[in-house]
């Protein structure tokens, strides 16, 4: 890992914060929220994403691990009380659920 790739990685995690899913649904409205897999790290997806690599980028999505977030996912959230964890790397806001 290079000093710029791991300053990336420190910047995105000094940036993640917990948040609740009514500050999300406008970003959700928008097309803009990612959603990461619990098996993936939130930070790694965030920096692939910040960094355009699509070659990590693409298998995650070929896998099921990251998606654009469906609307059955965020009617499930709107629905309970998810713990929710979201780093912005614009556009997108990545989130993960940590359930």
């Amino acid at each position: 890992m290079s000093e710029e790739t791991s300053t990336l990685y420190a910047k995105l995690l000094g940036e993640t914060a917990r948040i609740e899913w009514q500050a999300l649904e406008p970003f959700f409205a928008r097309g803009a929220l990612l959603w990461v897999a619990s098996s993936l790290d939130l930070i790694s997806v965030a920096q692939a994403v910040a960094e355009d690599d699509r070659a990590s980028v693409s298998a995650w999505l070929e896998a099921g691990q990251l998606e654009k977030l469906s609307a059955s996912r965020a009617a499930a959230y709107a629905q309970g009380a998810p713990e929710l964890w979201a780093v912005v790397v614009s556009p997108w806001v990545v989130i993960q659920d940590r359930a």
